[in-house]
């Protein structure tokens, strides 16, 4: 059985393709891919996944790779997903993660499954539009800011633009996949992952499946973030942990702190990193706090 294109359906029939990863006996925890992305953004070194005991199961949001479009869906709509992935599954308890564009689902999913989320970590998470108003874009490097500017401009602004930037890097895919950070001016902490050979593997693999049936996936997930986002993160019933780096310029550090000072039990973490962190630590790290809430 191939555990990285699985598929089940959803509530209103639409297709929802997942992958399972790490010990396929341990503690089921979701881990809700960044933007854009797919469900085969990993951690490389799967022996230390499965080390955790963690059972991690990663999906394709509405429009990424195998699962079907859901146009006009807002971030709390990915609840009703995780739903019916884990029924599929039999899974009844679970935990849930996400980081950068997942970081808003997986915060999403705490907030209306709470009865069934076990424990929810996010890691340089988008915080609401709403929250900040003019300022939400502050302290964002200038791509990013294009990129939720042309979100802001609507559908018919923001897809012939992502449409453009993933020809790009599917042209890069197979050589340079890293070089599509090449515009960003990123911390040197982001720019030593960016360097790792068995990262730049993975990016090689998501970048070729996230867009594999077109680039709405990642325009829903801009068109979402804009928007109200459906439910409110100080609803959340369940022990958050919120991580966020000083140095991040993709998604600012206000965001995180601005999560973290409105979810009701949270747990704090601040690092000197970017975005993108220390992997290795990070992977040990977050899969051993929600696992341990089993």
């Amino acid at each position: 059985m191939d555990r990285t294109r699985q598929v089940t359906v959803a509530a209103d029939g639409r297709t929802l393709t997942f992958a399972e990863w790490g010990d396929l006996r341990g503690v089921p925890v979701f881990k809700l891919h960044g933007t854009p992305g797919c469900r085969l953004d990993r951690y490389p070194n799967q022996d230390l996944v499965r080390q955790s005991g963690a059972r991690v199961i990663s999906y394709d949001r509405p429009g990424y790779g195998g699962s079907d479009r859901r146009k006009g869906r807002t971030v709390a709509d990915c609840a009703s997903d995780i739903a019916a992935i884990a029924d599929a599954l039999g899974l009844d308890r679970f935990a849930v993660t996400g980081s950068s564009g997942g970081g808003p689902h997986a915060l999403a999913v705490a907030a209306l499954l709470d009865e069934r989320v076990t424990r929810v970590l996010v890691t340089a998470s988008l915080a609401p539009r709403g929250a900040f108003g003019d300022q939400w874009l502050e302290g964002m490097d200038p791509e990013n800011v294009k990129e939720m500017e042309w979100a802001l401009q609507g559908e018919s602004v923001l897809g012939p633009e992502l449409r453009r930037i993933d020809a790009t890097a599917r042209e890069l895919a197979a050589t340079n996949p890293n070089a599509v950070f090449e515009a960003f001016d990123l911390p040197g902490s982001d720019r030593i992952v960016l360097a790792r050979e068995d990262r730049a593997a993975i990016l090689t693999e998501v970048i070729l499946e996230e867009s594999c049936n077109g680039i709405w996936g990642w325009a829903d997930d801009d068109l979402a973030f804009v928007e109200p986002w459906g439910f409110d993160p100080a609803d959340i019933g369940v022990t958050t942990q919120v991580i966020y780096g000083t140095q991040d310029v993709l998604v600012p550090p206000s965001h995180g702190a601005w999560i973290a000072s409105v979810v009701p039990e949270v747990v704090v973490k601040v690092t000197d990193l970017g975005h993108m962190g220390d992997p290795d630590a990070d992977t040990v790290h977050s899969l051993t706090w929600l696992t341990s809430a089993s």
